[in-house]
């Protein structure tokens, strides 16, 4: 018998182990009939996919269209509370929990690659969709699957009928689901807010760079008209590094995502790859060349020894290197940046035919008042983005002292 290290203080009683099978009233799995490739609109009848049962909680949106020659299965259809396991696929997608919510759409049928439970009424179907999340459920679950790849493994209604958990009174269960439930809350109306700034900002450089916004001068005044140039006719692309310095920091396609450097590599000169070519100097913009939709390009404004991969063009600039930063992410230049792409899976842009795309360019003053607005911004995105991995983090160790 156990607790655990935090509890609500009107609950003292021990926690008991038991098999998942004695917590729950059912168990089954659906059906995989030739689906449309396409997802069923709100009144029509559905196959879930696996998809739709992510650590991020159920998605109803994940389906595809029953076709209408076939007759829909009313017992698989899922329900509130059901609680979801996924049962087939890659092993990191096997063995993925979400519970069904209250305001589930109706007419979604669960398929063969994914299990259904109905908790029994000891216990409360949140909670166990919780437990099964657990670390120590899912190192059950893992170290049972089946399957000779990675890629395709597979867990049995029988072995996750065994999965064994620990349990308190009905009463404790529900508290906690419910206070979990508020933090997943939480989380979920910062995802929103941080998807809504996303959406603002590329608003704002949408008309920013068309120039249906226009910032005035600090006298009132209208600036000039915006100038057409080519990349090279206003920075220098990969210019050339002085001697490579002993040990550096390297950046390569894997250290920055959407703007964030997300990796620091400490290494020595001798053990650098070939490609660690371009030496960083503040203000520096790199501009990743292989598959540029993805836009994880970066502002380099850090002190130190920093070197960049070949993977990246490096753009140096007299003018605001910050605009000439959002410039490059500018809708219609991305769109020149594909065009000018070879290669299917992993189209890539050489440096002499970006450095010829053109941008258009105010004064120096506008490009500046442009750059503090969008970086302002950017700050805001930022800081959400970081209390969004706090409340993931508080949530993780909750889960840790909250449960057995």
């Amino acid at each position: 018998m156990a607790t655990p290290k935090l509890r609500f203080k009107e609950f003292d009683g021990d926690w008991s182990e038991s098999k998942l099978k004695d917590c729950i009233d059912s168990i089954d799995s659906g059906w995989s009939p030739q689906c449309e490739s396409y997802p069923a609109d709100e009144n029509e009848w559905a196959v879930l996919k696996t998809t739709s049962v992510d650590w991020d909680g159920f998605k109803a949106n994940f389906n595809k269209k029953l076709p209408s020659n076939l007759e829909a299965r009313f017992e698989i259809e899922v329900k509130p509370n059901d609680i979801l396991v996924t049962r087939a696929g890659p092993t990191e997608r096997v063995g993925v929990v979400a519970v069904v919510p209250h305001n589930v759409r109706s007419k979604l049928m669960i398929s063969d690659k994914l299990i259904r439970l109905k908790a029994n009424n000891e216990n409360n179907p949140e909670f166990l969709g919780i437990s099964l999340s657990s670390v120590k459920c899912q190192n059950q679950l893992q170290s049972k699957t089946s399957g000779l790849a990675k890629s395709q493994t597979n867990i049995s209604q029988k072995i996750l009928c065994d999965v064994s958990l620990m349990t308190p009174a009905k009463a404790e269960q529900t508290k906690i689901a419910s206070f979990l439930s508020n933090v997943d809350e939480k989380i979920s109306q910062l995802t929103q807010k941080h998807q809504l700034l996303s959406q603002y900002k590329q608003g704002m450089m949408q008309k920013l760079f068309s120039q249906q916004i226009r910032f005035k001068a600090g006298d009132g005044s209208e600036f000039g008209e915006w100038e057409e140039k080519e990349l090279k006719e206003v920075a220098e692309i990969n210019p050339k590094a002085k001697k490579l310095p002993a040990n550096f920091i390297y950046i390569d396609l894997e250290s920055v995502e959407k703007g964030q450097l997300l990796l620091q590599k400490n290494i020595e000169l001798q053990d650098a790859p070939s490609r660690a070519q371009r030496l960083l100097a503040k203000g520096d913009v790199l501009f990743q060349m292989v598959r540029p939709y993805q836009q994880n390009n970066y502002y380099f404004n850090l002190s130190g020894e920093y070197v960049a991969s070949t993977g990246y063009a490096q753009i140096r600039t007299k003018l605001d290197s910050k605009f000439i930063y959002y410039a490059l992410h500018e809708k219609t230049f991305l769109d020149e940046v594909m065009n000018r792409c070879t290669g299917t899976s992993y189209p890539a842009i050489n440096s002499s035919d970006l450095s010829s795309i053109e941008i258009f360019v105010p004064c120096l003053e506008e490009q500046t008042k442009i750059a503090n607005f969008l970086s302002a911004i950017d700050q805001k995105i930022e800081v959400v983005a970081q209390q969004i991995e706090q409340a993931k983090t508080w949530k993780k160790g909750l889960l840790q002292q909250m449960f057995v």
